[in-house]
């Protein structure tokens, strides 16, 4: 069985600054503008170490391809709060595909002990690191404070 090391290994992915592991698989020749059109990577979670709450100025498409249940945490712009579970249970309202609009503060878990979950993440126009933006508790406790369970879980206490 594969675990969370196999698709580490073999597929060559790197520790991501806002958790979890990734290597960028696809990016667009075609431009919108200075920009690829779209660029993709794979993205591995496991329990323990999720994608931190952070912000992109792209919509960004998930892609479920393998292991545990992996839930996605957004808080809109308008407040509301969303979690969207990517998995092949979709008989219980699992998705194999979801959209995190531009501007939606979002991070994303793996809730069982020992699981992981990997996924691929395409962004268009294509990712650049000048577009995220990782959050601190306290900044998001100041704009969103009715979602403190969630931030105080999925938020950085200080960015290093």
């Amino acid at each position: 069985m594969k675990n969370s090391q196999y698709w580490v290994k073999h597929l060559n992915l790197e520790r991501h600054v806002e958790g979890g592991y990734f290597r960028q698989i696809l990016k667009s020749e075609s431009r919108h503008g200075e920009r690829a059109l779209y660029t993709s990577i794979y993205f591995l979670l496991e329990h323990g170490n999720p994608s931190h709450l952070h912000q992109l100025t792209a919509d960004e498409v998930w892609y479920y391809h393998a292991g545990h249940t992996l839930t996605v945490h957004m808080i809109y712009e308008s407040g509301e709060y969303e979690a969207i579970k990517l998995g092949t249970d979709v008989e219980n309202g699992e998705v194999l595909q979801a959209v995190v609009p531009k501007g939606t503060i979002f991070g994303s878990s793996v809730e069982n002990e020992g699981e992981y979950a990997l996924v691929s993440c395409m962004v268009a126009p294509g990712f650049e690191f000048d577009d995220f933006k990782l959050f601190t508790q306290d900044e998001l406790m100041k704009k969103f404070p009715q979602h403190e369970a969630i931030i105080r879980k999925y938020a950085l206490k200080e960015i290093e």
